[in-house]
């Protein structure tokens, strides 16, 4: 950054003022208790109302709540939170296909909807297993079910 890119801050009159920059167009998905119609409404309501909000969807059955705007994940969240009273996460679920073993500790999560398992890209908290390198999948497929020519004493 050179030193006109900082004097035309100063002088820059189309922001009126404000040094802030716009905020992006994003999907956030929020995972919240849902039980009933009256509770969806309750969301559904808090979040249309929000600034920069421009379409909300609700999946009942994935306990999921996608909005898309021009808004912050944390915002979001609290904005729920405060609202409605309950208790709400970043939607910490991804479909079984996208992680490389699905079923290995800390992936699989009983209170994950059906199809969906935890998203350990990012997690240090899971097993190694779960974000194993190649030598080691090929070392854990070997002797695996799904593998009859792997293992000839099976």
């Amino acid at each position: 950054m050179g030193v006109l890119d900082h004097v035309s801050e100063y002088f820059d009159c189309s922001s009126h003022g404000s040094s802030k920059r716009h905020k992006s167009l994003q999907t956030v998905d929020v995972r919240v208790l849902i039980d009933c119609e009256g509770c969806e409404r309750k969301v559904r309501r808090a979040l249309e109302r929000m600034k920069g909000v421009r379409d909300v969807t609700i999946e009942a059955n994935a306990q999921k709540v996608t909005v898309v705007g021009y808004v912050e994940p944390n915002r979001v969240v609290a904005r729920i939170i405060h609202r409605t009273g309950k208790r709400a996460e970043l939607y910490p679920f991804v479909p079984y296909d996208v992680v490389a073993h699905p079923y290995a500790s800390g992936v699989y999560d009983n209170r994950a909807p059906v199809g969906y398992v935890r998203n350990t890209e990012y997690d240090p908290h899971v097993s190694r297993l779960a974000r194993a390198s190649s030598t080691e999948v090929r070392y854990t497929t070997a002797f695996s079910d799904e593998n009859a020519s792997g293992c000839v004493i099976m």
